[in-house]
């Protein structure tokens, strides 16, 4: 069976998204989009998982996060953007999946048992938590995805989505489902540091620009930024290694030359610090400005953005019956 070239990228909707979601999957998926089928979900109900208490920030959030997609140049009309818990063949499928996984290969998952580490649950593991690499798996299969964009971190999930079909079509004897393959970002494009220096960017860390933030927001965020802890004096040979905001430049400058320049500057002393994150500033706000603007515009039409979720949704989910009818055919349980 010949399967389509389908694209699944998806987010936790767990606030905003920042530059380092658009470093690490957001600029991919618009350079995706029309060259392949592409999928991209909100998935809801793995923030769930976490925010179980805590729904209507969930729900919040699919809003802020639809807006930072359609700001930042992702097509509707190139891209199906779905929402998760209103595909309900997914939940179907992933209890369908959870017959042909051990409770020891669960264990086994090295992403799965990071994440319970970082998160410390101990042994009190939510069940919703423990799972979900088969939910996950769910996810990417009811569409059919030949194509799944992770970072490395995440190819044991796709190891696992793969044991899983390899069991459904032995035991049912079919090829209902393909195999996926994991699209990984070249190394060093998928991360970004915060602007701490210390960390990759994140929400939770307090180290994030956020594609949504204004110019004073900005600004302050910048001037605020880790460089090199020995570049006390203008007048001090400075260090590019580890220093954020040159990171920042080779990723967002418009000039090369000028970078250069200023990195052959820094590096013989003569340059401050706050000269050159001014000029990042500059440049990260010429990038952010006309984001920041399409987004302020979105957002006063949220039934128009609302609609756009919804007609996706709805696209994903005829999909999803169409393949949940080949699964219950294949399991001997198509009754009627």
């Amino acid at each position: 069976m010949q399967f389509k070239q389908i694209i699944l990228t998806g987010d936790r909707p767990t606030g905003p998204l920042h530059l380092g979601h658009y470093v690490g999957s957001l600029a991919n998926r618009i350079a995706l989009q029309g060259k392949y089928s592409q999928y991209i979900m909100l998935a809801d109900v793995q923030a769930l998982t976490d925010n179980y208490d805590r729904p209507e920030v969930v729900r919040h959030n699919i809003f802020e996060v639809a807006l930072d997609y359609l700001a930042v140049g992702i097509d509707p009309k190139l891209s199906t953007i779905f929402i998760q818990s209103q595909i309900p063949e997914i939940a179907e499928l992933t209890v369908f999946f959870l017959n042909l996984v051990t409770i020891g290969r669960l264990q086994r998952n090295p992403t799965v048992k990071t994440e319970i580490k970082q998160k410390k649950f101990g042994e009190s593991i939510p069940a919703g938590f423990f799972v979900y690499p088969v939910s996950q798996a769910a996810d990417i299969m009811i569409m059919k995805s030949t194509i799944v964009p992770v970072g490395a971190d995440q190819l044991p999930m796709i190891e696992q989505t793969n044991e899983i079909v390899r069991s459904f079509n032995r035991i049912y004897n079919c090829t209902v489902f393909p195999e996926a393959q994991a699209l990984v970002p070249k190394a060093g494009s998928a991360r970004l540091s915060g602007t701490d220096g210390q960390h990759k960017m994140s929400k939770t860390l307090g180290n994030a620009i956020f594609l949504s933030d204004d110019i004073d927001s900005l600004r302050k965020k910048v001037m605020s930024m880790y460089t090199d802890p020995l570049h006390l004096k203008v007048t001090d040979p400075g260090n590019l290694e580890g220093n954020t905001v040159f990171e920042y430049l080779d990723l967002f400058g418009t000039n090369p030359a000028e970078i250069n320049e200023l990195k052959a500057h820094y590096q013989r002393g003569g340059l401050g610090d706050v000269k050159v994150k001014q000029y990042l500033f500059e440049q990260l706000n010429q990038f952010l400005e006309p984001i920041r603007t399409r987004r302020l515009a979105l957002a006063q039409d949220p039934a128009h953005v609302w609609q756009i979720l919804k007609t996706g949704t709805d696209q994903a989910r005829e999909i999803a019956a169409n393949t949940m009818q080949e699964v219950r055919a294949a399991m001997h349980l198509d009754y009627y």
